[in-house]
């Protein structure tokens, strides 16, 4: 066992320190540099799975605006849901529209448990398939202050450290839908029982089928990393993967970690763990066979430039304010458990056209999901969100 572990902290070091090296040469060698690039065409049929915790809805927003710019069809949750069925396992049906449009949807990316065959009855064939993962101990953390007042295991502890000093003491795998976020809620995004035994063979199987199912996996702890391996497997420009970070909390509800904590949560989510472990390293794998370290340090460098440029353009405060500090409530993001969810202030004297585009960006998840069901769904009855509406009007 002692050695198994070892393996695996050595393991993720490896993907650490890959980032770490600046000096690590690009895998091209000059004479591949020097054959012209093949001309790729944006894919335009991509399925997100949106996990917990995780940036994802930083990812939700990006891809609906790419949808809206490229007048995609997206796949949104039926009636007044917000999510596509969520904890329950994914069925077509849960789809807006789905018996009338059948399988001719271009975007999917709202939160659903996946199951590859139902989706495939919403999804195109030629179909991208991503997810994103967070490293588990920072995700355990986040989970527990998110959803605190919602997880019966989480409610009845006093802190993130109590829980995780006996997680059997609080969790009992019977409060199956309160409490899938308080063990291996990753493994049970990707469709799988999050209660299961360990076993090598059992989740070396279910590694390899998520494999087969997604075309990549991004790592949110290398969020930009991710958002430049991401332009490149769409081939989308770098302002589709432009973005201002959404559903972040303050850093004062942030709860320190005891090095006993870290530890036991590489234990209670050790299905989690294996998962990150796994592609932590398959994505830079991935980055040096197809971009190269050097290359990649070099896009980043362009996206960080790009995206302060889009914050002096559109925020009067240059940074996420805290929720009681958003002047326009229609902006306001959702907010949960112990967690003060932050949002934007955009600036006041901005023409219309960089006014609807800086909105977008900072537009919750809620209000977005929102918005398009009334754009693709007009003759339905709006989602209810309990806010103020940012346009009366789709024309505005």
């Amino acid at each position: 066992l002692i050695v198994f572990s070892l393996c695996l902290g050595l393991t993720c070091l490896s993907g650490f320190f890959h980032m770490k090296n600046k000096n690590y040469s690009s895998s091209q060698s000059h004479e591949e540099l020097l054959i012209p690039p093949v001309p790729c065409h944006a894919k335009t049929n991509v399925m997100f799975l949106k996990t917990h915790k995780t940036a994802s809805s930083t990812v939700l927003n990006i891809m609906f605006r790419f949808a809206e710019k490229h007048n995609l069809t997206v796949a949104l949750p039926a009636d007044q849901l917000f999510h596509l069925g969520y904890p329950r396992t994914f069925v077509a049906h849960f789809v807006e529209g789905f018996g009338a449009i059948g399988q001719n949807y271009n975007i999917m990316c709202n939160h659903l448990r996946f199951n590859p065959s139902e989706v495939k009855k919403v999804m195109a064939a030629n179909t991208f398939y991503f997810s994103i993962l967070r490293n588990p101990i920072p995700l355990l953390e986040s989970s527990y202050i998110y959803y605190k007042n919602n997880v019966p295991a989480f409610r009845s502890s006093k802190n993130v450290n109590e829980f995780l000093a006996s997680p059997t003491k609080y969790y009992h795998p019977a409060d199956y839908r309160e409490s899938i976020y308080a063990r291996n809620i990753m493994w049970f995004d990707f469709g799988y029982d999050n209660n299961a035994e360990d076993d090598t063979k059992y989740t070396q199987a279910v590694l390899e089928e998520i494999e087969q199912n997604f075309h990549l996996i991004l790592i949110a702890d290398y969020f930009d990393e991710s958002m430049i391996l991401l332009k490149h497997a769409l081939c989308w420009d770098l302002d589709d993967v432009i973005y201002f970070k959404l559903n972040s909390r303050s850093q004062d509800t942030v709860q320190t970690l005891t090095p006993e904590s870290e530890e036991q949560i590489k234990v209670w989510c050790s299905l989690d763990w294996k998962l990150y472990l796994h592609f932590n390293q398959s994505f830079w794998r991935r980055i040096e066979e197809t971009i190269g370290l050097e290359a990649l340090e070099k896009e980043v460098d362009h996206l960080r430039t790009r995206q302060k440029e889009l914050m002096e353009t559109c925020l009067s405060d240059q940074e996420a304010v805290r929720k009681d500090h958003i002047r326009n409530k229609a902006l306001l993001p959702f907010q949960s458990g112990a967690a003060n969810i932050l949002g934007y202030n955009l600036k006041q004297d901005l023409d219309n056209r960089t006014l609807r585009t800086c909105q977008k960006m900072v537009m919750p998840e809620l209000q977005y999901t929102s918005y398009l069901y009334t754009v693709q769904h007009p003759h339905k009855k709006r989602k209810e969100l309990g806010l103020p509406l940012l346009w009366t009007s789709l024309q505005e």
